[in-house]
């Protein structure tokens, strides 16, 4: 399972993105094959063996060395400037080559994706302290917001932020936040509002995960075998005022601010990683024989693979369609949702297909398709779930200005 994969692609069409586009998936396909695929092995890893935050660091530096890893940031930040479209594809291409460090390469988890928004927010210091050794692949930091009793419901925080002179007292627990585990610090959202009003003001703050009063516990694993999840406990630690990032009460505005384009930019990992669990259908389906034949021969498996093939091309087309909604300046609200709802359901049930062509070796664990099977139904819930995208989808479509 540490090995990429390298069959041949699925989609056969031409190329959607640009040039430049096509050149970087080509050198992080080799990078992901070559260099992390020799890494992946030397150090028996797999989607359910994480790497080390040691073997982490290396991999965040290599790749900023090779100019991947941070290729979304705005421009003045050594960013490319990329097109949604052309994002979207670079994702694709990264999941789909089925590497344990998939998550890694871009930072996703913990490097400049989780700052970029933030970079017209925040003061000089915060840029030198915090945004500038993100980009440079020197710090780690992860995004927390989700808490036991604020989840689709992100207003909802309990963790509070008291003033008290230069600093603010944070006390709270945030949960299931990725990345924690191998984070230098965190962007974290807390409530400002004075003690017992119903008043709803979150805040975002700059927090030093290795300060006192705050530590990380990951002392348990998604259903997907990972523990890049951890929660995040603060005990009267203390943070620097000038580490509040933007106006209190604005918390929700800059995690939010990004959100149709966040919720779209979550499918090419899903259907990336369902590429992958075709392959690996269709593969095994050519070689396993049964009654004197390869098991491809036989119509139910291929029934099986043709509906996975062309829901999964439902999806893609979708996301595609998406991108370039928002790359023409559209408002994509309904669609980004439509194609989270939509990626998400049609991977699971891609995944579940390929367990069933495999039949008993697809629940063996160990099998990639099992763990894909696993990896594929969190996303229905993570980023998310599907019944908030469904009221997304709702909320718009029954809009007066949609009303006929």
């Amino acid at each position: 399972m540490t090995n990429a994969t390298t069959s041949a692609p699925l989609f056969r069409g031409p190329f959607e993105g640009s040039e430049r586009a096509a050149e970087l998936i080509s050198r992080i396909q080799h990078f992901m094959n070559g260099e992390l695929a020799d890494l992946a092995c030397e150090h028996q890893l797999d989607h359910e063996h994480s790497p080390d935050r040691a073997l982490l660091r290396q991999v965040w530096r290599r790749s900023h060395t090779l100019g991947f890893y941070g290729l979304t940031l705005p421009e003045q930040l050594g960013g490319l400037g990329l097109s949604v479209l052309d994002h979207v594809l670079v994702k694709e291409a990264i999941y789909a080559t089925g590497s344990p460090f998939a998550p890694h390469v871009l930072g996703e988890l913990s490097g400049p994706p989780r700052v970029g928004a933030l970079v017209r927010h925040a003061t000089p210091q915060q840029m030198a302290q915090f945004i500038l050794p993100v980009a440079q692949a020197e710090l780690a930091i992860c995004f927390a917001l989700t808490e036991a009793e604020a989840g689709s419901d992100a207003g909802a925080v309990q963790t509070r932020a008291v003033r008290d002179g230069d600093d603010y007292v944070l006390t709270g627990r945030k949960r299931f936040i990725s990345g924690s585990p191998f984070a230098d610090a965190a962007v974290l959202m807390a409530s400002t509002a004075p003690e017992g009003s119903e008043q709803r003001e979150v805040t975002a703050f700059f927090v030093d995960l290795r300060a006192p009063g705050v530590r990380v516990e990951s002392n348990y694993k998604t259903m997907a075998g990972q523990s890049s999840t951890g929660d995040i406990v603060l005990e009267g630690c203390r943070v620097p005022a000038g580490q509040r990032i933007g106006e209190p009460g604005r918390g929700l505005a800059l995690a939010l601010g990004r959100i149709t384009v966040n919720r779209l930019l979550h499918c090419p990992a899903m259907v990336g990683l369902a590429q992958v669990a075709l392959r690996d259908a269709r593969d095994y389906a050519l070689q396993r024989r049964q009654f004197g034949r390869a098991i491809a021969q036989f119509q139910a498996i291929q029934h099986m693979l043709a509906e996975a093939a062309t829901e999964l091309a439902a999806a893609r087309a979708l996301m595609i369609a998406t991108a370039r909604q928002l790359d023409a300046g559209g408002d994509a609200r309904a669609e980004a949702s439509m194609a989270k709802l939509f990626c998400s359901e049609t991977a699971f049930r891609v995944a579940d297909k390929a367990v069933q062509v495999h039949g008993g070796e697809g629940i063996v664990q160990g099998r990639r398709v099992e763990f894909l099977f696993r990896m594929l139904r969190m996303y229905r819930v993570l980023t998310g779930t599907s019944e908030i995208q469904k009221n997304t989808i709702a909320k718009e479509l029954l809009a007066p200005d949609n009303a006929g």
